[in-house]
């Protein structure tokens, strides 16, 4: 569902590199049935579908598998289903037992249990085709694909879609939490580009969802993950699109006090929404440095706009005019794959000189304060959008955000280690590196205390109203209305 969008590993290029906030738990079968409920799925299913067990079967390990180990379980089986029926199927036979299970699509999340699980692990690769209506610029794009595939089968039509900004990163979890893009100066978050779902109720029944068709549904699902059933196709808006500009700078330490100034210039002054930058601070191997990623929708940019970024001495420069797919597929997301890892976030109003030195002072003090772990990856992703990225969509339009009177900014905390043992005191550290964040914004007067976080980024024990604000009474009437026996509380994610 991260996204961590300027990963880890950028910094290779030169440094030479069932826990979540949930509904009360349901009486689940013994661990030593799971397997029963398996053999009745795979008797169930059509042959579209198919069953996998632990031992030799690699498509089993490649349906638990997730970016992040750390969130990756052994489940009883894992079942890959290949029509909406065939979910729905599933579905009555997981709620009949009530067995847990879990939903993944591109498997980026880095909250233990939010797309794992010990009963039955879906995993959505099967819906993986993307069928363009040029009359209505709309793309029916299957939860089980990663952005690649998407901008992939649309480059031939000169079209594109609000999706992930680098590679890896899959479809489902993304859109559904709601999706910061390249494009999202220019048109809202991807959830602001939805037009229908088709969606499988906890019943089992197979429902397509539009505004006209069912208004509080479809709004629910525009932020609110699996709390209403499984998703198998989204319908996005679709947008022309050119080539661009950009690519990948990597910036050594001696250099980083110019990217903290280039930054704050350019978010304060740099109005064209077609330009966007993502600097990444990160630490590795006992030295911090930045990854960062320029980007232009259009072959060439206006000049001046990126002159600040262009000047500073670089390590190393893959900055040109490409294909949309180039950019992304240049910057993978899933490079430090392997790695335990976690994410958290901080909500801003602005990036200023105090925020952006905070910023490069967590990366050197957490890099130096975790290093005596093994395999440590330390990093801040700094996201300047325009403060009218919520603009594009009408007042309680999606889930998320809650509000759209004030942009904000989400700042994505990424840590990365090698030892299950550790895995407390990492995330106690992100906690603490976001709270530290939080008290700067503040002291100079960003008024965030109580600001919705991003649920794509926000650690698990995040609070729900603090990323759903005051939509949360209705969206706990919504699950309760169309999810009663609360069948997808006996998944992991974010439950209301």
């Amino acid at each position: 569902m991260r996204q961590s969008l300027a990963t880890a590993t950028y910094l290779t290029a030169f440094l030479a590199a069932a826990l979540h906030s949930a509904a009360e738990p349901q009486p689940i079968e013994a661990r030593g049935d799971y397997t029963s409920v398996c053999k009745e799925i795979s008797k169930a299913v059509s042959s579209a579908s198919c069953v996998h067990w632990p031992g030799l079967d690699p498509l089993y390990y490649k349906d638990i598998g997730h970016w992040a180990t750390s969130s990756s379980a052994s489940s009883a089986c894992s079942v890959e289903p290949g029509t909406a029926e065939d979910v729905g199927t599933i579905l009555q036979i997981l709620a009949k037992n009530r067995t847990p299970f879990a939903v993944k699509g591109g498997g980026h999340v880095t909250n233990p249990g939010f797309s794992s699980t010990p009963g039955v692990q879906i995993a959505m690769y099967r819906f993986s085709e993307v069928n363009y209506d040029p009359d209505n610029n709309v793309a029916e794009v299957g939860a089980g694909l990663i952005w690649d595939d998407v901008y992939a089968a649309l480059e031939p039509y000169a079209v594109n879609v609000v999706g992930g900004r680098v590679s890896g990163v899959g479809v489902a979890g993304f859109t559904l939490g709601g999706g910061y893009s390249w494009k999202t100066n220019q048109f809202g978050l991807t959830v602001d580009n939805l037009s229908g779902f088709e969606l499988v109720l906890p019943n089992g029944t197979v429902t397509s969802v539009t505004q006209d068709s069912n208004p509080d549904l479809f709004w629910g699902l525009k932020g609110g993950f699996n709390n209403f059933g499984i998703v198998t196709k989204f319908n996005l808006t679709t947008h022309p699109q050119t080539e661009v500009w950009g690519g990948l700078i990597t910036i050594t330490e001696d250099q980083l006090d110019k990217v903290n100034a280039a930054t704050v210039k350019f978010s304060q002054t740099v109005t064209d929404p077609k330009a966007q930058v993502l600097p990444t601070y990160n630490y590795l191997l006992g030295q911090p440095g930045v990854s960062l990623l320029l980007f232009y929708d259009y072959p060439t940019p206006p000049d001046g706009i990126f002159d600040d970024y262009l000047a500073i001495p670089h390590f190393t420069k893959d900055v040109k005019t490409r294909s949309f797919l180039d950019l992304v597929t240049s910057a993978p997301a899933n490079a430090t794959g392997g790695q335990r890892a976690i994410f958290h976030t901080v909500s801003l109003l602005q990036y200023t000189d105090n925020i952006m030195d905070a910023v490069l002072n967590e990366t050197k003090f957490w890099g130096e304060s975790l290093s005596w772990q093994t395999g440590t990856f330390i990093s801040y992703d700094v996201e300047p959008f325009l403060p009218t990225i919520f603009a594009h969509g009408a007042e309680d339009s999606t889930a998320y955000p809650p509000s759209r009177a004030t942009g904000l900014l989400p700042l994505n905390i990424y840590y990365a280690w090698a030892a299950e043992l550790a895995d407390s005191d990492m995330q106690e550290a992100a906690r603490a590196s976001a709270a530290q964040l939080t008290q700067v914004a503040l002291a100079e007067g960003q008024d965030v205390a109580d600001a919705p976080l991003y649920s794509n980024y926000a650690i698990f024990d995040t609070p729900m109203e603090r990323i759903y604000g005051a939509n949360l009474p209705k969206l706990q009437a919504l699950k309760a209305q169309y999810d009663p026996e609360n069948v997808m509380g006996l998944a992991g994610g974010w439950k209301f």
